[in-house]
């Protein structure tokens, strides 16, 4: 558990000995009636802290991920709740989180991400510009050495890196052309070489 965890857990038992004390403080004269109160809230507090650290289970049932299918080279991405398109790439071994964006022409890389994968992004050279729904940004090109999509590897991909503010890494067309065949039907996205 790392200290910022830890002190969360401290913060949250402290909070909940605060509220035990005042009720029986405020209680004293029904204490039958207080026990039964704090018993309550003793298991929402359970079913939040579980909540929360479940979370992350939850949310991949919720929100599946991509199949890799190696025999027949095809990968499957559920449609989001959001209506949007999530696939996981590993880019250099480090796995990055992409919007399916069939408007963008290029595989676009948040600063975020970017300093993930061991790039930096201070140190690019912002020379190229793209018309955004935003606006213009200003982007640098660079090429990530290894590529991968479950077992679908490519080589030296060329992306670019924003230099503005971005939620989300945008996997555009640059890297989708590169499958024979993109369909899009019962609310599965269906990438195939």
């Amino acid at each position: 558990m790392s200290s910022l965890e830890t002190g969360h857990l401290v913060y949250l038992i402290i909070l909940g000995i605060a509220l035990v004390g005042w009720f029986l403080v405020e209680n004293r004269h029904s204490l039958g009636r207080t026990v039964r109160v704090a018993m309550a809230w003793g298991f929402i507090f359970l079913g939040v802290v579980a909540g929360y650290g479940l979370w992350e289970d939850i949310r991949d049932d919720l929100s599946p991920r991509q199949a890799v299918f190696q025999e027949d080279a095809r990968v499957e991405v559920p449609r989001s709740f959001d209506g949007h398109y999530y696939v996981t790439l590993e880019l250099d071994g480090v796995p990055v989180d992409f919007v399916v964006d069939t408007g963008a022409s290029d595989v676009v890389l948040s600063r975020a991400d970017a300093s993930r994968i061991g790039l930096d992004p201070e140190s690019l050279a912002y020379t190229g510009i793209a018309g955004t729904a935003n606006g213009q940004v200003r982007t640098a090109r660079v090429r990530i050495a290894d590529v991968s999509l479950g077992g679908i590897t490519e080589t030296n991909l060329p992306v670019s890196v924003n230099a503005g503010e971005m939620g989300i890494s945008l996997l555009g067309m640059s890297y989708l052309q590169r499958f024979e065949r993109i369909e899009i039907s019962n609310g599965r996205l269906i990438l195939e070489r």
